[in-house]
């Protein structure tokens, strides 16, 4: 007899429906398996019959074949465990069900039938939903996740027994119900970093307001314990709120990568991922055999923040350039290229020199002739190239610090934000790839950032005086122009184009002596 379950498999971020197909045969003794598995799947036989035996079942002592369609498509993982074991028992006549093939099946089989949590849960529960089935059979662990999905019967499952009981008719099992959007709006605001816990750097909160605004990366020049890490972190509390399709797509990433706990359900707050400078370049843009998303991609719609970035490998570094331009990376394979979307703002810190103490009011640089140059080199230009604010970070002093004024919260700041954002969602609603100005190309620039002749005046004398590049030409613009959106401005004016100008540290000839 030929039973068939559905399972499905991730490619990407996007899933694909699995059929799983079992015949038990009465002449012979093996057990066959075939449709490229991996090993993991290979290994299924012993933990299904471990279970079967547990609750009394029995593994068929003929031949059996399973079969995972389509043929040609790479599976991998231990989630078929749980319907390959049904469509064995239901072509061995150990179980009757008409509703096998209505519902996706999957989980993780324990020697002792109890399922553990699978990855991919939620483009699986998208894909379920889209091909018409029933409903999603899965671990308990993973139902909050699928239950994102509406008008998908989500059955969570703790065990094979259970499984069996609710396909046989002897269990009813409720279809597992969340309100997405309650859970979202309740959660999307609550951050447990706020700019308000941070006394001083108003300097350095306005420039991190004005990258949050535009979508700027931005980098931090300054010496040890200066709070470049502390600011870093504070600031996904004032970037617009995620919306629901953002959120669905952040938390589909999250969910093939496996980062998902258990009981997750909609990831309601930007990501903030912070990878140590030892990372390899396959773990930051994504790879593998079996390509699975980077750090960048986890980073989408997000912070990603790299702490002491000349320490990090100048490979790793530089496999961000197209990334960074084109927001997506694509993983390419001999049988499957991938892409991951990976739209995220890179924040950036690093010490001034090897010491740390070049620049610094009160300490003395020891580093000899020559070494900040080189330790700047360690980044490249066509990486700085896309860094639109360089801010130097100045220790707090001691009054600073004791002070008991409050310091304004990331909720009045963030207000500010949604402002900004508003003014740029309407300049560029006739083009829907570019969302902020920072995402402006270069001939949108120069119709968009308009300077008058006193501005022009001002940005030469910049350019020639502070030693600035070429390059920090359209950067300056951009960020004027996102300077003006948050003083409701409808023209770049001086002020804006000098607070501007100051943000480009790194481009100065004068900034390593």
């Amino acid at each position: 007899m030929v039973s068939k379950t559905f399972g499905s498999s991730v490619f990407g971020v996007n899933a694909h429906i699995i059929t799983v197909e079992v015949n038990v045969i009465a002449q012979g003794t093996k057990f066959f398996m075939v449709g490229l598995p991996d090993s993991a799947i290979k290994e299924s036989e012993q933990r299904i019959e471990s279970a079967l035996k547990y609750y009394g079942y029995k593994m068929p002592r003929q031949k059996v074949v399973v079969n995972l369609a389509p043929a040609d498509l790479r599976k991998e993982g231990a989630a078929y465990d749980l319907p390959i074991a049904l469509g064995i028992l239901q072509a061995s006549g150990q179980m009757a069900s008409e509703n096998l093939d209505k519902y996706v099946i999957l989980g993780e089989l324990a020697l002792d039938g109890i399922l553990r949590p699978i990855k991919g849960v939620l483009p699986i529960a998208i894909e379920a939903r889209k091909r018409g089935f029933k409903g999603f059979v899965l671990p308990k662990d993973n139902a909050y996740e699928a239950a994102i999905v509406n008008q998908l019967d989500i059955i969570p499952v703790s065990t094979l027994e259970e499984a069996i009981d609710f396909f046989e008719g002897n269990t009813k099992i409720l279809p597992l119900q969340i309100d997405t959007r309650e859970i979202f709006f309740h959660t999307q605001s609550h951050y447990e970093a706020d700019f308000s816990h941070v006394q001083g750097q108003e300097n350095i909160k306005r420039a991190l307001e004005i990258a949050a605004a535009g979508g700027h990366n931005v980098i931090m020049i300054g010496p040890p314990g200066a709070g470049k890490t502390m600011l870093a972190k504070r600031l996904p509390s004032i970037l617009p709120p995620l919306t629901l399709h953002e959120a669905l797509e952040t938390t589909k990433i999250h969910s093939v990568a496996g980062k998902l706990g258990a009981s997750s359900s909609l990831i309601a707050q930007r990501p903030f991922r912070s990878p140590h400078h030892t990372i390899s370049d396959i773990a930051l843009v994504g790879g593998g055999g079996y390509p699975q998303p980077g750090e960048i991609s986890l980073a989408h719609n997000g912070v990603l923040f790299l702490d002491e970035l000349p320490e990090f490998k100048r490979t790793v570094l530089e496999v961000m350039r197209q990334p960074l331009e084109e927001r997506r990376v694509t993983i390419s394979r001999a049988k499957v290229s991938v892409d991951f979307p990976a739209s995220f703002m890179l924040v950036a810190s690093m010490n001034p020199c090897p010491c740390g103490y070049y620049n610094h009011p009160e300490k003395e640089c020891v580093c000899p002739p020559g070494a900040v140059q080189r330790y700047l080199n360690k980044v490249s230009g066509p990486l700085l190239d896309r860094i639109d604010l360089h801010v130097e970070v100045t220790p707090v002093s001691f009054d600073e610090m004791t002070q008991v004024r409050p310091a304004e919260n990331s909720t009045t700041i963030r207000e500010r934000v949604i402002q900004a954002r508003q003014i740029q969602t309407e300049r560029f609603k006739n083009t829907p790839e570019i969302h902020s100005n920072a995402m402006m190309p270069s001939q949108m620039v120069k119709e968009i950032c308009i300077i008058n002749e006193a501005g022009k005046i001002l940005l030469k004398r910049a350019m020639e005086k502070l030693g600035l590049s070429a390059r920090a030409y359209d950067r300056i613009l951009k960020v004027a122009r996102t300077i003006a959106d948050l003083s409701n401005s409808t023209d770049i004016k001086i002020e804006h184009l000098a607070e501007a100008i100051q943000y480009r540290s790194l481009d100065r000839d004068s900034w390593s002596g």
